[in-house]
């Protein structure tokens, strides 16, 4: 004790032990914080590549799958409904016909089809008005809704009509088509989520 009853080396412990209890409650509170910054092995999995067998999907057939959390449709086209996707009629009908709002497909899937594969159609199942999930309408013939309707895809809860490559048709409220997520196709098998470019 020094004369004016202070025990320097007391302070001194109170002051370390003090600093230390502090650095410990940081790296505390801070592991949570810089763990959600790396994404759990659930987060992986939603993003994972999805690998489908389409060996027994027959022309005019739609398999659904999910990727990220999103159902994506995998169509089989007709030879009908590939033939009518470049008539001038349809593409007259549609807002991008040519598919140039290009954050909505892969570079290789801004065609007339839409996809690698002429006969084989992949796109997101979610309309691109309100997130809306889109009826397959697989018929080339006119429906109740449209005298003109061709086959594709049709949002019952706003309207929206898109074709069989998931083009919107003009002054529907979906501003931009269906999105086509990446894919390839090797043999039978259909990969989802990644591609060879």
């Amino acid at each position: 004790m020094t004369q004016d009853g202070v025990n320097k080396g007391r302070r001194r412990f109170l002051y370390i032990a003090t600093g230390a209890m502090g650095a410990v409650g940081a790296v505390g509170v801070a592991t949570p914080f810089v763990r959600s910054w790396f994404p759990s092995e659930k987060a992986k999995a939603i993003g994972a590549p999805v690998t489908v067998d389409i060996s027994r999907l027959e022309p005019g057939e739609m398999r659904i799958t999910e990727w990220r959390g999103k159902p994506i449709f995998i169509v089989r086209r007709t030879e009908e409904a590939i033939a009518n996707l470049s008539s001038e009629e349809l593409i007259d009908n549609l807002a991008d016909p040519q598919s140039e709002v290009v954050s909505q497909q892969p570079e290789y899937a801004q065609n007339t089809v839409r996809s690698r594969s002429e006969d084989l159609l992949v796109i997101e199942g979610v309309c691109t008005h309100l997130g809306c999930s889109p009826q397959f309408i697989p018929s080339v013939e006119p429906q109740s809704f449209d005298a003109d309707w061709t086959g594709g895809f049709f949002c019952p809860c706003h309207g929206s009509r898109f074709d069989m490559a998931g083009r919107v048709y003009r002054g529907m409220p979906a501003p931009t088509n269906l999105v086509v997520p990446p894919h390839m196709i090797q043999g039978s098998m259909l990969t989802i989520g990644e591609d060879s470019a």
